[in-house]
C-alpha cells in the first residue's frame, strides 16, 4: 500500500488531513479516535437517508472522543427555514460543532424551500449560532448538472456573503483524479483573487470497483477515464489503490508555484474511515 512514511512535500500536505464518515459506528469512531491527532477534524456526511438526529448522534460521539465534528448540512434535504435553524441550533448546543461543510446536494428536486449553499449562507443561520468557519465544495472538473460561469459566479458569491457575514469560507475541491486538473484549477482560481484556504479532496484507498463507483456518483469527468484505463492495466479487480502518486504529484506542484497555497487534504474514505486513517498515519510516520 505504498511506501511507509511520504516524501517531506507530501507530509507537509498530509498533516492536519481531514477525513469524512459515512458509515458511522461506535467502533470505527473509537478506532479513529485512537489514531487521529486530537480535535482532528471529522466530516459528518448527511445522506438522504439520515435523519439530523442521527448526525448529531455521531457528531456528539466525535466530540465525546476528543475529535472535532464537521457536519455536513445539504441543502436540498431542509424542508424549511425553522428546520435548518433547528439542525444548527442543536448541532452547536448540543455536540459543540462550531464549523461545518454546507453543499447543495444531490436530489433532483429539493424537499423544501432551499436548493443551494449560498442560500444556507445568506440565511444568518449558521453565524447566528456560532459556526463561523464554513467549507464548501469547487469544482476542477466542472459540475455534470451546471454551467463552469455560473459555479464560478456562485463560488465568488458565497465568498462575499461569507466575508460581510464574519465567516471564515473554506473549499474543498471535489474527487478528482488528475493532479494537473487539481492544481490547474486552484491557480486559477487564485489568478482571480481568491485567497481562501484550500484542500484538495482525494479518495482514501479503495479497491478500484468502489472508485468506479462513487466517481461516476460525483460526476467526475475526464479524470475517471484514466481511473478506467487504469482499471483495465490493474492485475485484479480487488486490489485496493491508495493516492499516493496523486498527493505526491499534488504535494510537488504545491511546493513549486506558491501561487496554489493548498492548505491541507480531505480524504473521502468510502465506508473506511479507519483503512484511510491507517494509511494516512503510515504516511506521517505516525503508524503503527
Amino acid at each position: 500500500m505504498g511506501s511507509p512514511v511520504a516524501s517531506e512535500a507530501v507530509r507537509d500536505l498530509l498533516e492536519g488531513y481531514s477525513a469524512e464518515v459515512t458509515t458511522p459506528d461506535r467502533r470505527s469512531l473509537d478506532t479513529a479516535a485512537k489514531m487521529m491527532p486530537a480535535n482532528a477534524p471529522v466530516y459528518v456526511a448527511s445522506l438522504p437517508r439520515d435523519t439530523p438526529e442521527s448526525q448529531l448522534d455521531v457528531a456528539r460521539m466525535l466530540k465525546e472522543l476528543g475529535l472535532q465534528p464537521v457536519p455536513h448540512i445539504v441543502a436540498r434535504n431542509i424542508p424549511d427555514r425553522r428546520s435548518f435553524e433547528k439542525i444548527i441550533y442543536d448541532l452547536s448546543r448540543y455536540a459543540g460543532v462550531d464549523r461545518a461543510l454546507i453543499l447543495g446536494g444531490d436530489r433532483d428536486r429539493p424537499v423544501g424551500d432551499y436548493h443551494s449553499s449560498l442560500q444556507l449562507l445568506k440565511s444568518g443561520i449558521l453565524e447566528d449560532h456560532g459556526i463561523k468557519r464554513v467549507a464548501v465544495g469547487c469544482y476542477p472538473e466542472g459540475h455534470p448538472a451546471i454551467a463552469d460561469d455560473i459555479l464560478e459566479t456562485a463560488l465568488f458569491e458565497k465568498i462575499d456573503t461569507a466575508s460581510r457575514g464574519g465567516i471564515d469560507l473554506r473549499l474543498i475541491t471535489q474527487l478528482c483524479f488528475d493532479a494537473d486538473a487539481i492544481c490547474g484549477y486552484l491557480a486559477a482560481l487564485r489568478s482571480k483573487g481568491v485567497t481562501s484556504k484550500i484542500r484538495v479532496g482525494i479518495a482514501g484507498p479503495a479497491k478500484t470497483p468502489t472508485l468506479l463507483k462513487y466517481a461516476a456518483i460525483c460526476g467526475v469527468g475526464p479524470s475517471l477515464k484514466a481511473l478506467k484505463k487504469q482499471r483495465k492495466i490493474t492485475r485484479g479487480l480487488l486490489k485496493t489503490q491508495t493516492p499516493a502518486t496523486l498527493l505526491r504529484n499534488i504535494a510537488e506542484q504545491n511546493r513549486r508555484n506558491a501561487l496554489l497555497d493548498i492548505t491541507g487534504v480531505h480524504f473521502f474514505t468510502f465506508a473506511s474511515l479507519s483503512g484511510t486513517i491507517d494509511w494516512a498515519e503510515k504516511q506521517l510516520g505516525r503508524g503503527s
